[in-house]
């Protein structure tokens, strides 16, 4: 069995992405990873070649930025990415800039990747979802957060980037996938305040005008992190590839976990899913099989 990891990136020093630990974090179990390195501002193919792996293929890409509608680009990259992975890979495991695989599920996400190999129906991996937002302290607990994403596909080039990189298709139709029993962490609402406010202005230039941008960002310098309907406090252990990082944090931001601020829908669906597991009108861009 040979992994591919690939990913895309633009302006990771600009935006404090943290790439490099999100390589880092799937890399051992990867036999090659693929990144699409954007037309960035600053270091970022600096930060990548940092991670000093002969595993690690870099390739240049120019972003449309014509591209506003529905967020394209992202899943144009993510395709470029792809189609440049080896042709005798059995999987590819996708990673977002802001994702981080915790290293206690290697293992399981290595097992599961043999065990579903020669099996053609399974077309890919579901994981679970965590995300942080604020600081390392808290985590989304509201009905505003996914739960799940495919983040490994099969080597298939009919598979392609769905929407705004939000999962995949094939033929236009969900992957069939296999759970695994896998959390990826989400840091893409934790950076310094003034990167966040920046990564917010360029992120909805992908769907918006610069108009309508500046009226749903606004002119603040700083992102306003209060402005949430409900988090909880995180208790676990962060991945090891995140040590560094948590250790430079400097900015404060605390929360009142009693305080919700959750509309009477939004309450009913968090009932019914504490009860039974479903979510109420969830999106699912995938076939459990």
């Amino acid at each position: 069995m040979k992994v591919s990891g690939f990913t895309f990136i633009r302006n990771a020093e600009k935006f404090d992405y943290p790439i490099v630990e999100a390589i880092q974090s799937i890399l051992p179990i990867c036999d090659e990873f693929i990144v699409m390195a954007g037309n960035s501002d600053d270091r970022t193919n600096e930060l990548i070649k940092s991670i000093n792996s002969d595993k690690i293929r870099i390739f240049q890409s120019v972003w449309d930025d014509n591209l506003r509608t529905g967020g394209r680009v992202l899943a144009e990259e993510t395709n470029k990415a792809f189609s440049k992975i080896a042709s005798d890979s059995t999987w590819a495991f996708y990673i977002q800039a802001d994702e981080i695989l915790h290293e206690e599920f290697l293992p399981i996400v290595q097992n599961a990747m043999l065990k579903w190999k020669d099996d053609a129906s399974v077309e890919g991996l579901l994981f679970n979802y965590r995300h942080f937002y604020g600081s390392y302290d808290y985590v989304g607990d509201s009905t505003r957060w996914y739960r799940k994403e495919v983040r490994i596909i099969r080597n298939n080039p009919s598979i392609k980037s769905f929407r705004d990189a939000q999962g995949f298709r094939i033929n236009d139709r969900p992957l069939k996938v296999k759970q695994v029993d896998a959390t990826m962490f989400h840091y893409g609402w934790v950076k310094p305040p003034d990167k966040q406010q920046a990564k917010q202005k360029q992120f909805h230039r992908l769907w918006h005008n610069d108009e309508k941008v500046n009226k749903i960002v606004g002119q603040d310098d700083d992102f306003d992190y209060s402005v949430i309907d409900s988090l909880s406090h995180f208790t676990g252990a962060h991945p090891a590839v995140m040590k560094d990082r948590i250790a430079r944090q400097n900015w404060k931001f605390s929360f009142d976990p009693t305080l919700k601020r959750l509309s009477v829908k939004s309450r009913f669906k968090l009932f019914i899913e504490k009860y039974t597991g479903w979510r109420v009108g969830e999106y699912k861009n995938y076939r459990l099989i």
